[in-house]
């Protein structure tokens, strides 16, 4: 696939993805996503890949989405409303990443706001510039969250701060961000992707399966009572009985010696 909205860059195991409209500030629209889901259902078949790394520019990580590829005819609102959850790719985007089996890393210098915002929030982990600004501005403009704002950030920040930037179009900072546990770093601005690529490294040094087990359990868990929660857990805990990584992992510790895992 030949890519014009976005970058992708191959780095020790893990692959980079910038989103590249600097003269849109960044902004999704169909393409961009087209052109993320394709790497990432390359990358999630790939075994030298362990994480993805989700980047913008130093100005912004992004913006929202470009509603300017989005005209609806007057007698095509129903059509539109229908083909919201599978014909477009933007929406499709936002539903795909939380089922996503390898962890990816948001890196924000900049603007995260609208769409921007809420694709970090359906990935892992953020790493934020200091200069990094969070918002939903949408009920300012008319609109309000539709990439699954309204349910994501109130699980991360709780209901009333997220009524509060929802409703009135409050800005946090990125030292309020990491305050609030929005993201997992602040660092000086320029320098979240050197942090976001120290994470990946520790990441993909560990054993692949048990890091998408945890993925899956801890993103599913969350929703399920604590009982229910600790089951799913001890059946994924279980299988890994039958991996090569297991054996290999605790021949290494027993040795002394580095780990080789192989996804198996």
């Amino acid at each position: 696939m030949t890519y014009e909205d976005v970058i992708v860059e191959r780095n020790e195991g893990w692959l980079e993805i910038t989103i590249n409209r600097p003269e849109k500030m960044n902004a999704l629209r169909d393409r961009t996503a087209e052109e993320i889901m394709a790497v990432l259902a390359e990358a999630e078949h790939d075994r030298s890949v362990g994480a993805i790394i989700l980047k913008g520019s130093d100005k912004a990580f992004c913006t929202g989405i470009d509603t300017s590829g989005f005209e609806i005819k007057p007698n095509e609102y129903f059509d539109f409303y229908r083909k919201r959850k599978t014909a477009r790719p933007v929406n499709v985007l936002f539903r795909t990443l939380p089922k996503y089996t390898k962890p990816v890393i948001t890196v924000v210098e900049g603007f995260a706001l609208g769409g921007g915002l809420e694709l970090a929030l359906v990935c892992d982990l953020i790493v934020a510039g200091n200069n990094a600004k969070f918002g939903l501005p949408e009920a300012k403009l008319g609109m309000m969250p539709g990439g699954g704002g309204t349910a994501t950030l109130p699980r991360v920040v709780g209901k009333a701060l997220a009524k509060e930037m929802m409703w009135t179009g409050r800005r946090l900072s990125a030292e309020e961000a990491r305050e609030f546990r929005l993201v997992n770093h602040v660092t000086e601005a320029g320098k979240a992707l050197d942090k976001a690529r120290e994470l990946a490294g520790a990441i993909c040094a560990a054993a692949p399966l048990p890091v998408m087990y945890i993925k899956a359990t801890v993103d599913g868990g969350v929703d399920l009572t604590l009982a229910d929660a600790m089951a799913a857990e001890g059946d994924a805990s279980f299988m890994l009985y039958f991996s090569k990584d297991r054996d290999e992992g605790l021949a290494a510790f027993k040795e002394k010696r580095t780990p080789k895992f192989r996804g198996e």
